[in-house]
């Protein structure tokens, strides 16, 4: 094996099939508050990166940073998640969806966005890779509209939403190609519809992986990158083929397990542990029994250690530290 001297090189090994020194871990939450600035943003995340010093760095917008700019406006609430509380829809009839118009990069709430990477990337160097957060277009579109009105749109608006759909997937692309100018490694990609709890396995072709797939060229030529599915009875089939080098799902929550995923995925698995049972209401031997589980399932190949979604804001600082000492003392082969 040769000598992996950082976080870059560990990641880079492990995304090339490579023996690595040692487990990769990543953990990250929402800074809620912190995340409307971009300094604040930045300073934030570099603090959690210097506390604990993760294999990768994932910057964590609230979900509203690539919406406001169309009107979205949200406020904090004290979610234990850190995710803020949208006020009212921005579309409020079939015709709304056709006044959206692309989004600049350089502008607006994506220009602050922008911002924030370059601090976070300029501090934090090039020996930890950075990846930031983007929500698919249906994702986007669900807090535009209205969580609850989603599904009705589909059925009675139909060619409207693809309209909406259409402009915010044009939005995403000239966003992710102005992120790679700012020298990040990967694209955190958030799919919030692969559920069986909220779609057909057609609506979801139709809707959902229609245009998610407009943005996997562009999302190819960063070397790291993580599928997040969200939610429980995940259609891990339908997005088996979604070409991210790191899974990550809640994997504690739902099925598939660590090692069934990594077969049927067949890329690299970020999880095994629980976000609240083990890491926010665990003690240390909970979460080291979990971290051990999760290394049996997977032999401890191809795998990140990780939760299945963001952690909890009270998350105690003595369980991160558990964890990420507890994976690196494992011994690899």
């Amino acid at each position: 094996m040769t000598q992996i001297r950082n976080s870059r090189e560990r990641m880079q090994a492990l995304a090339h099939g490579d023996k690595v020194d040692q487990i990769p871990v990543a953990l990250w939450h929402h800074f809620p508050v912190d995340d409307q600035d971009a300094e604040k943003l930045a300073a934030a995340t570099i603090s959690f990166q210097q506390t604990f010093n993760f294999d990768i760095v994932k910057v964590s917008p609230s979900s509203s940073f690539c919406l406001e700019d169309w009107g979205a406006k949200d406020e904090w609430h004290g979610n234990p998640e850190g995710t803020r509380e949208y006020q009212g829809a921005v579309i409020q009839s079939a015709q709304d969806w056709n006044k959206l118009a692309k989004l600049d990069p350089r502008k607006g709430a994506l220009a602050r966005q922008l911002e924030c990477l370059k601090i976070v990337r300029d501090a934090i160097g090039s020996e930890v890779p950075i990846i930031q957060t983007i929500f698919s277009p249906l994702s986007q579109a669900k807090n535009l509209v209205g969580k609850n009105n989603l599904s009705s749109e589909m059925r009675q608006h139909p060619e409207a939403l693809k309209f909406g759909l259409d402009i915010i997937t044009e939005s995403s692309i000239d966003f992710i190609e102005a992120c790679q100018q700012m020298g990040i490694d990967g694209i955190f990609f958030a799919v919030q519809h692969a559920s069986y709890n909220m779609l057909s396995s057609s609506e979801f072709d139709e809707f959902e992986k229609a245009y998610d797939s407009r943005l996997f060229p562009l999302i190819n030529e960063f070397w790291l990158n993580m599928l997040h599915i969200h939610g429980t009875s995940i259609m891990a089939e339908a997005v088996a083929d979604y070409p991210m080098q790191i899974f990550n799902w809640h994997d504690r929550d739902t099925l598939p397990n660590l090692a069934e995923g990594k077969r049927q995925f067949g890329k690299i698995v970020c999880g095994g542990l629980g976000r609240i049972e083990s890491m926010l209401l665990g003690d240390e031997n909970s979460i080291k029994v979990e971290i051990d589980d999760a290394v049996r399932q997977t032999q401890g190949e191809r795998f990140v250690l990780g939760t299945g979604c963001v952690m909890m804001q009270t998350t105690p600082f003595g369980n991160i530290k558990t964890a990420v000492d507890h994976v690196r003392a494992i011994p690899v082969d």
